[in-house]
């Protein structure tokens, strides 16, 4: 005759489904948890091996700044449409520079370093020369280049022209 719980589940009453058991559950989580850490080991390596495309900036040309505003060897952000471009005005005092400033690692925004003469990322050390060329961390290609020109007393930055 044996005793029977309410609680438990009967595989003949349709009123109690039968329960999960406990091995399956805990096999689950498991599983789950395992599939969740491969997955976040594998993403970044994606990321870098395969980097998001450059985006179509939406502007030909922008003012970047007024002439005198920057000092020689010192650089300054600014809006080429919906990304940030970096401007540099070489030690010299008359060659200007101008990059997009948005790391191609993993989208920091670079700062120029006058000390040192480089392009910095912050987020994981990334280092570029002054034509955008990557020299070491894990930034994957070099920043796009602008053109600039220089018309009366402002600073125009535009797109490269593809050869």
């Amino acid at each position: 005759m044996g005793t029977s719980d309410p609680g438990m589940a009967n595989p003949s009453c349709p009123l109690h489904p039968p329960a999960l058991p406990r091995r399956g559950f805990v096999k689950f989580l498991l599983g789950g948890g395992l599939l969740a850490t491969f997955a976040s080991f594998i993403y970044p390596v994606l990321r870098y091996f395969i980097p998001p495309p450059v985006a179509n900036l939406g502007v030909d040309e922008v003012v970047a700044a007024k002439v005198g505003e920057l000092k020689p060897n010192s650089g300054m952000i600014f809006r080429f449409g919906s990304v940030p471009g970096l401007l540099i005005l070489e030690a010299d005092g008359q060659t200007y520079d101008a990059l997009s400033a948005t790391c191609t690692h993993l989208g920091c925004t670079v700062q120029y370093r006058p000390d040192l003469r480089e392009i910095w990322c912050p987020c994981h050390n990334g280092i570029y020369n002054l034509n955008g060329g990557n020299v070491s961390g894990p930034p994957p290609r070099p920043l796009t280049k602008f053109d600039v020109h220089v018309r009366g007393d402002e600073i125009y930055v535009s797109q490269k022209a593809e050869a």
